[in-house]
């Protein structure tokens, strides 16, 4: 029989995880990771960019109201952002496929330290100046003939490895 969520047995739990989204303005990819950083317990979110839609409806159909339970800060300029990770000593973690890319198997994370795991734009990914100051670059194994995944998928399966290690 399936459970309710007030009977499901999963442990609450809050991971030092600060997912950071470059530029992310589809609705329905904000809401979904609001929803998925619940689920996986992630500490808050940073949006980078100016004017992201982070009141309209889509958000909160998409998100199920976690919206309202995961903190959340928007960050207009990417010069701002890199000062704030580099200055609260963040492990940052890419999740790009590009030239120095390693497999999502091979992420190192370092014991008692904040991760920024950084996301990129559904357009673009993640600007050249955010992969510069990341520790990490990792990207997730894909078989077939397409070489990108929606950026809430991606989160998940990231999510997901980095939460199990």
């Amino acid at each position: 029989m399936q459970l309710t969520h007030e009977e499901n047995q999963f442990e609450r739990k809050t991971f030092p995880i600060t997912l950071v989204c470059d530029h992310i303005y589809f609705q329905q990819n904000i809401g979904s990771l609001f929803r998925i950083s619940e689920a996986f317990g992630v500490e808050n979110i940073i949006f980078l960019g100016k004017d992201i839609p982070l009141t309209p409806r889509k958000i909160n159909k998409t998100s199920r109201s976690t919206h309202l339970h995961v903190p959340h800060i928007v960050i207009e300029e990417t010069t701002d952002l890199v000062d704030y990770l580099l200055q609260n000593n963040f492990e940052i973690i890419a999740l790009e496929i590009a030239s120095n890319s390693k497999p999502l198997k091979e992420v190192v994370i370092p014991k008692n330290q904040k991760i920024a795991l950084l996301l990129g734009s559904e357009i673009d990914g993640i600007s050249d100046e955010l992969l510069k100051i990341s520790n990490q670059i990792v990207h997730i194994n894909m078989f077939g003939k397409n070489s990108s995944m929606n950026v809430v998928q991606a989160a998940s399966i990231a999510l997901y490895e980095i939460t199990s290690l």
